[in-house]
């Protein structure tokens, strides 16, 4: 009997559904919100009620693209956490209504653990045990990933995340929102000619406040000195910033793989589509001799292909959620 699943991803500012049948992503729609480039960064209330309103034509559609209907369906999967609460009660309110309509399993997903599993939608797959640097704008981890379930979290950021700094950092710069892609556009036509201090921070884990603190105080004191230089040398900052947060990166993932001498490493989340991450990250595998695996664009960034494959190794191990589940803004992993 085929197993198909809807899965709804509401995390954040990202709409998305997916339908996975027997393993097989068949469908994968996505609506982004617009609105919040208006404000330099996503405001909750204003995530919540586009999700209400993106929501059904998302998952028609998502259903329309598979060839399939709600009647084909084995179980609905949504994101629990970690996200704002808002929005996750949206997705998650509207996977509890259709799995009671239709009278089939309602299955939760961990958010970071989905954008881990993300590497299994396609081939080549990691083998497992794997390392997997998981970054976007709220979350900066390690992970070292024993099977589809067994997840051990073995490094983390202790402030802010590696995405909060990138769209931090654009705000100094005056770019638009999401700061991070535009940094990787303007960085491709500069040089890291600026240098900025890595953060002491002991074993695995990460810092990335200091680092903002030091480049604000560094504009600050360009500008002062040479008005109009945020300007005038924008490239070559970005890529000086992009170049420094990379190198934080991908320090602490060369300690993470010499400790525990797993060679083959992944990275995951919305950074991950950061290509400066990605190009350095193939470099440094080939220098380790590590087996490097990089997601697809399209699976790095917030979808619902990645929580419907997550599901899908839920479903087949009988892990369903009650019907009085609740989100979680935040989930330890």
């Amino acid at each position: 009997m085929s197993i198909a699943i809807l899965a709804i991803e509401s995390s954040c500012d990202d709409t998305a559904a997916a339908v996975v049948l027997d393993g097989q992503v068949r469908s994968n729609i996505v609506s982004s919100q617009e609105v919040h480039r208006l404000y330099g960064g996503v405001v909750p209330e204003l995530a919540s009620r586009a999700h209400q309103e993106y929501i059904l034509p998302v998952v028609q559609l998502a259903l329309e693209k598979a060839g399939i209907s709600t009647r084909d369906l084995s179980a609905v999967a949504f994101t629990r956490g970690p996200g704002l609460m808002g929005s996750l009660l949206v997705g998650l309110s509207f996977a509890k209504g259709l799995a009671l309509s239709l009278q089939i399993p309602l299955i939760e997903v961990h958010h970071m653990q989905a954008h881990i599993l993300a590497h299994f939608i396609e081939d080549p797959q990691p083998n497992f045990p794997f390392l997997c640097l998981t970054v976007s704008g709220g979350h900066t981890q390690i992970v070292v990933v024993r099977d589809y379930l067994d997840m051990e979290l073995i490094g983390q950021t202790l402030d802010d995340a590696a995405g909060e700094a990138f769209d931090k950092t654009g705000k100094m710069l005056g770019l638009p929102y999401p700061a991070g892609p535009e940094i990787d556009r303007l960085a491709q036509k500069g040089q890291p000619c600026f240098a900025f201090p890595e953060p002491s921070v002991p074993g695995l884990d990460f810092s990335f406040s200091g680092l903002k603190t030091s480049i604000r105080n560094f504009l600050l004191k360009a500008e002062t000195a040479t008005p109009g230089f945020k300007t005038d040398r924008l490239p070559d900052i970005c890529a000086s910033v992009q170049h420094s947060i990379v190198g934080i990166l991908l320090h602490k993932l060369e300690q993470a793989a010499n400790q525990t001498g797993i060679r083959e490493v992944a990275i995951a989340g919305g950074v991950s589509a950061n290509s400066e991450l990605r190009k350095q990250l193939i470099q440094l595998g080939k220098e380790k001799q590590w087996e490097v695996h990089i997601p697809k664009m399209a699976y790095s960034t917030d979808n619902a292909a990645m929580i419907g494959i997550t599901a899908h190794y839920k479903f087949q191990q009988g892990l369903f959620a009650p019907q009085s589940v609740e989100p979680l803004a935040r989930w330890h992993l």
